[in-house]
C-alpha cells in the first residue's frame, strides 16, 4: 500500500458476545480526533452507566502512529491489549473501539477474558466496511484574476478537491490533493506569475 494510504472503517458498528454469563457490547467508530474519541466515550458511559467495565483501544493517523489501550479495571493488558491487536492485525487506524463489559457473575479467568475481548472487537470489525482513505494536503491558492486560466489549466490537469473557491480581482482557491502528488502541484503553481501557495494545516 503506498505510503499516503491508510484503511479505516466507513461508519460505525455494534455487536453485543456473550461469553458465559458476562454480556460484551461493542461499538466501532471511526474517528479524526482525541475529542471526537472522548465524545464517544462520554456517550457510552452515560448511556450504560452501570456497566461493570467501558474497556476500549484506538488509533490515529495514516500509521497509527498515535494510539492508546485501557483496561478499565480489568486485569492488566486482558481487555485494551487484545482490542488493540485487533485493530493492528486489521490494520485500521482512525478507528476506536469499545467493548462494555457487564459482569455475569462467573469469572472468565485471564485467558478468557483475553479470549472475549479478542473475539468481539473481531466480530464488529468484521461488520464493518473497511475502506481506504489517502492522506491528503490542503494548499492555498491566491491569484490575479489575469491568471485565472493557467491556474484552472493546472487544476483541471492535476484534479485536486476545490474546497472553496472565490473569486474577485484577487482570487483565492482552497485545494486538498494526496500527499504523493502535492509536492508536483505546488511545483506548477508556483510557476504562474504573481501567484502565492500556503499549505494548510
Amino acid at each position: 500500500m503506498a505510503t499516503d494510504c491508510y484503511k479505516t472503517i466507513a461508519r460505525p458498528a455494534e455487536i453485543t458476545y456473550r461469553q458465559l454469563s458476562s454480556k460484551f457490547l461493542t461499538y466501532a467508530y471511526p474517528v479524526e480526533s482525541e475529542a471526537e474519541i472522548k465524545e464517544h466515550l462520554d456517550e457510552l458511559r452515560k448511556r450504560w452507566y452501570d456497566a461493570t467495565h467501558h474497556c476500549y483501544a484506538w488509533r490515529l493517523g495514516a500509521h497509527g502512529e498515535q494510539f492508546r489501550a485501557n483496561d478499565d479495571g480489568e486485569p492488566s493488558s486482558t481487555a485494551g491489549k487484545p482490542i488493540l491487536g485487533q485493530l493492528l492485525s486489521q490494520e485500521v487506524t482512525n478507528c476506536l473501539v469499545v467493548v462494555v463489559r457487564y459482569f455475569g457473575g462467573t469469572k472468565l479467568g485471564v485467558p478468557g477474558l483475553i479470549a472475549a475481548y479478542k473475539e468481539s472487537t473481531a466480530q464488529v470489525l468484521a461488520e464493518c466496511e473497511i475502506v481506504e482513505r489517502t492522506v491528503d494536503v490542503r494548499l492555498r491558492v491566491e491569484f490575479s484574476y489575469v491568471a485565472m486560466n493557467d491556474v484552472m489549466r493546472i487544476v483541471k490537469d492535476m484534479q485536486p478537491r476545490i474546497v472553496e473557491q472565490l473569486f474577485d480581482n484577487l482570487c483565492t482557491m482552497t485545494l486538498s490533493i494526496r500527499e504523493s502528488e502535492s509536492e508536483q502541484l505546488i511545483g506548477r503553481l508556483e510557476k504562474v506569475e504573481g501567484a502565492t501557495i500556503d499549505r494548510l494545516e
